[in-house]
Formats: C-alpha cells, structure tokens, sequence
C-alpha cells in the first residue's frame, strides 16, 4: 500500500514525465506568455507605408482593388488611407504627389520640380513632342476613334509619320476598321491620360467644338 505523504514528495516533473506531450496544444512564448509568429510571417507594417512602397516601384496607375488586395486590407480602408496621403504630401509640400489617373493610382513629382528631375534624367535634353505631333495628338483625343485621312484633313498636311510616332510611344492605339472605307481607326491610350493626369478622356478641356464636325473631315478628306 502506498502512503500518501510519499506520493505528495514525489515532485510533480517526475509525475508527469512519462505522460505523452500533448500535440495539441499550441507552443507559448514563456516571456509574453503569447503565441509566437509564424518565422515566415511579415512584420506588422502601417498601411500608408506599405502603399507607398507598392506606388513607390510601379510604373503605371495602380487599382484601389489591386493595393486592398496586396495589402491585405479592405478597399474602403485603402481609400482612406490614400486619401490621407494626398492630404499629407499637400499640406507639408512634398516633392512628390498622389494622384488617381487612368483608373488608378500613381505617385508623380510636383510640377515646380520638374526642372531638376529633367536635369537629371534628360541630361539638359528636352525629350518632347514636336507641335505637329501634338496637334495631331489633339485632334485624335477630341475625334477618336478617327482615321488617318481624317487628322490629315483638319491639319492640312500628311501625318502619316507622325501617327506613326505616336503609335511608338505608345500615346494612340489601334481602334480597327471604319465600317464604310476600311479605314484604320485610332484613339488615344491610357498612357495619354496617365500623362496629362486626367481620369478620363471627360476630363478634357472643352475644346471640340472649335473642331470640324466629322462630316466637313469626311468632306475634305474626299476633297485631297
């Protein structure tokens, strides 16, 4: 028979060392007395600078829905949050700004900037369109989807090259076939709102109406 005050000095780590670990119960940090991390999981980081970091090595416009997803937060909460950061770079004059364009969201640099970032990226060369290109770029904005005889006819000259150079920069794109003369069709690109910094193409100023109605181009086009 065994007495009872011998069990009782028996020490407890002895009583249970034969028992089996228990596999179920999760591991505790004796410090925190908390589960630790995973070794693999992210540190816990504030959402406005996970955002910047994400817009900060993009080079297009970024959907809200794209960054809640990467971000792992709920697409109210990363509006908000940009809406902050808009707020923030504003009202302590920030070189850099936060705009939403083409569908989403990019970080540019201010404006009152851009001589220095040019200095140091163009090496003092200005990497700009020609006029004729620009005018050509404006009549395609306003008129798209519009073909090539009809830019020529409101410009006055032939635009082939510079269509085509505005095709390689990737500023106007392919809209198909003109149902009645087979015509290529063109239009402009997400690119050319990303780089006038409009939402959309509603954002244009409202300069179509000092433009030909699209009847007189055909007009004209069948005139040259």
């Amino acid at each position: 028979m065994n007495d009872p005050a011998t069990d009782d000095a028996i020490p407890r780590a002895a009583q249970t060392a034969d028992r089996p670990p228990d596999l179920t119960a999760p591991d505790v940090d004796p410090g925190t007395g908390s589960n630790p991390a995973p070794a693999d999981a992210p540190a816990a980081v504030a959402l406005d600078a996970v955002l910047e970091a994400l817009l900060l090595v993009t080079d297009e416009p970024v959907a809200t829905a794209t960054l809640a997803q990467i971000a792992g937060a709920a697409a109210e909460q990363v509006e908000q949050t940009l809406g902050a950061l808009v707020t923030g770079y504003e009202r302590r004059g920030s070189g850099i700004e936060l705009r939403r364009v083409a569908g989403g969201w990019r970080l540019y640099t201010r404006p009152d900037c851009a001589p220095y970032v040019e200095r140091l990226l163009l090496d003092g060369q200005q990497a700009r369109l020609t006029q004729a290109a620009l005018e050509t770029l404006a009549v395609i904005a306003y008129r798209q989807p519009v073909a090539r005889s009809r830019v020529s006819a409101v410009r006055g000259v032939n635009v082939d090259g510079v269509v085509r150079t505005l095709l390689a920069r990737g500023l106007i794109a392919d809209a198909g076939q003109d149902e009645d003369s087979a015509a290529t069709l063109y239009r402009t690109t997400p690119l050319f709102l990303e780089r006038l910094g409009l939402l959309s193409l509603d954002d244009l100023p409202a300069l179509a109406p000092l433009l030909p109605e699209l009847d007189e181009l055909d007009d004209a086009a069948t005139l040259t």
